[in-house]
Parts: C-alpha cells; sequence; structure tokens
C-alpha cells in the first residue's frame, strides 16, 4: 500500500517515467535486503506510476501534450482528473492484494529492512524547496516547460560537481526509444495510413466519452500511448472537440497503458531496468494484473468525466 500511494503521488507531481526510472532500483534492493519476491512490488510500481500520472498535467508525457493543445490549466486539470487517479490507486491496492495475495499482504520478511543512508541535509532542503517552488509555479499557471526546465537547471546548480556525474548517467537507450516512437509516428502520418484510420473512425472520436476511451485505449496499446495520442488529437481538434473529450483522450491513453507490458514507456522503462537486476517481468504476467487494473478505473473515468 505504502509503494502504491508513493509511487502514485510522486508521478502525478513529478513524471511518472521520472518516478519508475528512480524506484525500480530501489525496490529491486529493498526486495532483495528484505528476502521478498521483487516482482509484484515491481508491478504494482509500474500501474501505480501510470494510474498517479492521470492527476495532473506533469503526470505523464501525454497529459502535457493535451493540455498545451487543449488550454487546459493545471488546476482545471487536476480537478477533473485527480479524483480518477484516486480512485485508481485505490483499486490498485485491492487488485494486488487479491492477486499476489500471499506475497504483498501479511507478508513476513525474512530480514530486517536495511539503515537508511545519510544524505547532505542542506542540499536535500534546497532541492526539495526548488521542486516545490515549481510545483507551485505549476498551479499559478506558469508554462510547464519553462518551470520544469529552470527548476531542472537550479537543481544542477544546486548539486555542484555532482551535476557532472548526473548527467552522465542520463539513459540513452531510454531516449532513443522515445526517438524511435515519434519516427514510427510521423511515418505513420506521412504515409497517409493514419489519414485512413481517422476516416474509418473519425465518428468515433466525438461521438463520446465511451467510444473515444475506446479507440484511445486500443490505440495506446497498438502505439503506445504517446504516439497514440499525438496521432488523436489532430482530428478531435478539427473535429471540434470539447474540453471532456480532450480530458477522456488523456485519461483513457494513460489508464490503457497498465492494460499489458507495451502499453505505457513506464511498464518498459520498469521491464527493462528489472531485466538489467536480473528480475524478468513477463507478459502474461503483467496481463494477470494489468486488465482489471486498466478496465475498472477506466470505466469509472469515462463516468467520472461525463457525468
Amino acid at each position: 500500500m505504502s509503494l502504491v500511494l508513493a509511487s502514485g503521488i510522486l508521478s502525478a507531481l513529478f513524471l511518472n517515467d521520472t518516478i519508475v526510472l528512480m524506484l525500480t532500483p530501489v525496490v529491486i534492493h529493498l526486495a532483495r535486503a528484505l528476502g521478498v519476491a521483487p516482482l509484484p512490488y515491481l508491478l504494482a510500481l509500474a500501474l501505480s506510476a501510470n494510474v498517479g500520472s492521470v492527476a495532473t498535467v506533469t503526470g505523464n508525457p501525454q497529459n502535457l501534450i493535451v493540455s498545451v493543445a487543449g488550454g487546459i490549466e493545471y488546476g482545471a486539470f487536476a480537478a477533473a482528473l485527480a479524483p480518477v487517479a484516486l480512485v485508481g490507486l485505490a483499486l490498485v491496492i485491492a487488485v494486488m492484494a487479491v492477486g499476489h495475495r500471499r506475497q504483498v499482504t501479511g507478508a513476513v520478511f525474512a530480514r530486517a529492512a536495511p539503515e537508511p543512508q545519510s544524505v547532505a541535509s542542506g542540499r536535500l532542503w534546497a532541492l526539495s524547496a526548488t521542486a516545490l517552488a515549481m510545483l507551485v509555479s505549476f498551479i499559478l499557471g506558469a508554462h510547464v516547460a519553462v518551470a520544469a526546465f529552470a527548476a531542472g537547471v537550479l537543481s544542477l546548480l544546486l548539486v555542484g560537481s555532482s551535476g557532472s556525474a548526473l548527467l552522465r548517467r542520463i539513459d540513452w537507450s531510454l531516449l532513443v526509444l522515445f526517438a524511435g516512437l515519434f519516427v514510427v509516428v510521423g511515418a505513420v502520418r506521412e504515409t497517409g495510413a493514419a489519414a485512413i484510420a481517422f476516416e474509418a473512425l473519425g465518428a468515433w472520436l466525438t461521438a463520446g466519452a465511451v467510444p473515444l476511451a475506446l479507440v484511445a485505449a486500443v490505440a495506446s496499446n497498438l502505439l503506445s500511448n504517446v504516439p497514440a495520442v499525438l496521432l488523436l488529437l489532430p482530428p478531435i481538434m478539427v473535429g471540434g472537440g470539447s474540453t471532456d473529450d480532450l480530458l477522456v483522450l488523456a485519461m483513457a491513453s494513460t489508464l490503457a497503458g497498465n492494460l499489458t507490458l507495451v502499453g505505457s514507456i513506464a511498464n518498459l522503462i520498469v521491464a527493462e531496468s528489472a531485466r538489467r537486476h536480473g528480475v524478468e517481468v513477463g507478459f502474461w504476467a503483467y496481463a494477470r494484473v494489468g486488465v482489471p487494473v486498466t478496465l475498472l478505473p477506466l470505466t469509472f473515468g469515462v463516468w467520472w468525466v461525463s457525468r
């Protein structure tokens, strides 16, 4: 429960891909130190990061894309979708408790938890204040990209000589993966395949919350959710899509990322990082909990936005 809430809340504030990239090695280390199987906790991490990211503009890239395109402010976006994220996190806890009840409920740890390492308190407070200032600027209506970039630059200055070491630890393979996805999206658009699909599905994109959510969910699992939003957003805007339509697109594409292991970049980050640490996150092991964690919150979310 603590992991789900921490992952969900942090993902809403600081981008789910970043949170899973940071927490996956930590979860594996702690699970091994405590003598428990890491897989259920990795699944909970990925699922809750996706669900929690529904809540805000900065929760994931597709939310930001939709917000900028539709002119939806940070506060309005959070007011509309934060309740969906909260209900979704509760459902993640319930599904994990049922699907992996022997491992995650009433577990008896084989060993004591490791002692936390000390950190430089002054630097930690300064970085925390920077993050808080960034979040406040979001709420006050600052340009999200500019505020985030400014906070990133200030953070690098605050860590001093450690900044260059942090830059060297950038996951370039992940950036290549993102770039490849955008190349695929561009190719689909330029070849006319997207136009053919939109002509066939055009009526669905503006026919209400349920059809739009279904199209977004399917497209997100075929292309991953960020490319799917990039392809679906233009015809929705041209067709006169409302703010509710855009909110459904953001919500459905995000929650649909939990359906399969390839549904979102956050899932792939968890799987790849876990593989590097000798833990396999299998497609069917993920789908076993991913399917209910997708369908239940998505059903609630569609009702909530269109009520």
